[in-house]
């Protein structure tokens, strides 16, 4: 699994794999890296540069955090591998009822991270949660989606929020906000006639 050390010199005259690294690297242009990136950088080396440019997703981590760039990664990135496919399907939320069954997924793997000290797929999990706020988010600010599912999306847009912050409190919050005047004036229906 440990990249070795001829990983940091090209063959012949070209440019060592750091180099082409770096160069990847810069060309996204992302303000940090998560193991989707690592894994774009380490394809479009062997696309480039051909199979001797093959190298370890560990190897271009520690390229990456010795040039100072923000890497967010964890050291199982096999296991990271393993969850993305999981990390994907799991912002489907058209009503509150699967809003509610996304947050409780999302709460499951962040306190299943926490448990195995799983940083980088704890902040993966928060990074998920992020993108679900802005998509709620630019929803509820379309004018030419219903105004019944902007104000959904509004209230969507508000638990991520909510749960980003503390996600220990944020289903008792939920249970309450449910039942709250406001809430049901809202959303008659509650969160199981939502369909």
């Amino acid at each position: 699994m440990n990249a070795s050390h001829s990983d940091e010199h090209g063959h012949g005259d070209g440019p060592t794999k750091k180099a082409m690294i770096l160069e990847a690297a810069h060309g996204l242009g992302k303000p940090r890296f998560t193991p989707a990136e690592i894994e774009q950088i380490r394809r479009q080396l062997i696309a480039q540069h051909g199979p001797s440019a093959k190298t370890s997703p560990e190897y271009i981590v520690s390229v990456l955090e010795d040039a100072g760039m923000r890497v967010v990664w964890s050291t199982h990135a096999d296991e990271e591998g393993h969850y993305e496919e999981e990390f994907t399907d799991l912002l489907h939320f058209s009503t509150l009822a699967e809003a509610e069954m996304c947050l409780i997924r999302l709460d499951e793997l962040l306190r299943k991270f926490s448990t195995e000290n799983e940083r980088g797929a704890m902040e993966r999990v928060r990074e998920v949660a992020r993108l679900g706020r802005r998509r709620a988010e630019m929803i509820a600010r379309n004018q030419k989606v219903d105004a019944h599912k902007r104000e959904e999306k509004e209230e969507i847009a508000r638990w991520f929020g909510i749960w980003l912050e503390t996600p220990g409190a944020f289903f008792d919050w939920l249970e309450i906000r449910k039942q709250s005047q406001e809430f049901r004036a809202k959303f008659p229906n509650g969160i199981e006639g939502d369909e």
